[in-house]
């Protein structure tokens, strides 16, 4: 098959918003400019040195229809939830959770002495799965595989493959890659990628070149920026200027109507008021 260049789509420059307790984020969906990149629902980057932006966190909460997997870059979160785990995960650390039929969680960053950062990804579940049981992978940073390719481009193999290498995340419906990518000047990354599947990119370090070298719209894009790839079966990043450093996600689209209602995310309006019932009447964990 002959290399079909997947390039800038769409970039979506992140919004500010306050979540939680009173956390503060950068946000690229769901927007007004992108809503759902099926089947990615939301997509946040947290980051500050300063503790009043994320001291108070994200007290306990209901999740019901999603998965929502935290990676993080610096600082410390503690965490704990309705089916018994309870820790913290620091810097270089995954957290991939799947509320299913329902879970109730928490994470709170605790005081730390430098910047906190790191990003939070949910991605649907299948009709089939969402009221599945709840289940929890924890990965610690020194079990994600680095990959060093040529001209010193670094790989952090979250999810998916990368030249027979197996990430840490597996059994997600959605048959996800998530990969963190650093580019020194002058470095180039080569993907394959599947045909079908949808295709983000976040750069948050520098700026990059996203697509084939030369073609028509390709140009050069700067940080803080999720862009959204075109269809095609090789993804191919290049660093020109300055050093580079993204998130690759891609995933199969569930092709399912969704209906949202803050952390709940089922297929009808049917499903949502159910939910809410379960949350009245002391159903809602199993």
């Amino acid at each position: 098959m002959s290399p079909e260049f997947r390039k800038a789509l769409e970039v979506v420059r992140p919004q500010s918003v306050m979540e939680g307790a009173g956390v503060r984020l950068k946000r690229s969906f769901p927007t007004y400019s992108l809503d759902y990149p099926d089947p990615f629902l939301l997509f946040d980057h947290f980051g500050s040195d300063d503790p009043a932006d994320y001291l108070k966190g994200f007290p306990m909460h209901p999740h019901r229809g999603i998965e929502t997997v935290t990676y993080m870059l610096a600082g410390v979160v503690s965490h704990r939830d309705s089916i018994g785990n309870a820790g913290s995960i620091r810097a270089g650390d995954v957290q991939w959770m799947t509320s299913g039929r329902g879970i109730l969680h928490e994470e709170m960053p605790e005081p730390y002495e430098g910047k906190m950062e790191g990003f939070q990804l949910w991605v649907n579940l299948p009709a089939r799965l969402k009221m599945t049981d709840p289940s929890y992978q924890e990965i610690v940073s020194h079990s994600i595989p680095e990959i060093e390719i040529d001209k010193g481009v670094k790989i952090r193999l979250i999810a998916g493959s990368l030249d027979g290498v197996m990430g840490p995340v597996v059994g997600i419906a959605a048959e996800p890659q998530y990969l963190d990518v650093s580019l020194p000047v002058g470095g180039v990354f080569s993907h394959t990628v599947e045909q079908e599947h949808t295709v983000l990119a976040y750069l948050y370090r520098g700026q990059a070149l996203f697509g084939d070298e030369g073609a028509p719209g390709v140009t050069i894009i700067k940080a803080p920026a999720m862009i959204v790839l075109s269809e095609g079966n090789l993804v191919r990043v290049q660093s020109k200027v300055e050093p580079a450093r993204f998130l690759l996600m891609s995933g199969k689209p569930m092709l399912e109507p969704i209906v949202r209602y803050g952390p709940f995310v089922m297929n009808t309006r049917e499903e949502i008021e159910q939910t809410l019932k379960d949350l009245r009447n002391g159903t809602f964990i199993k």
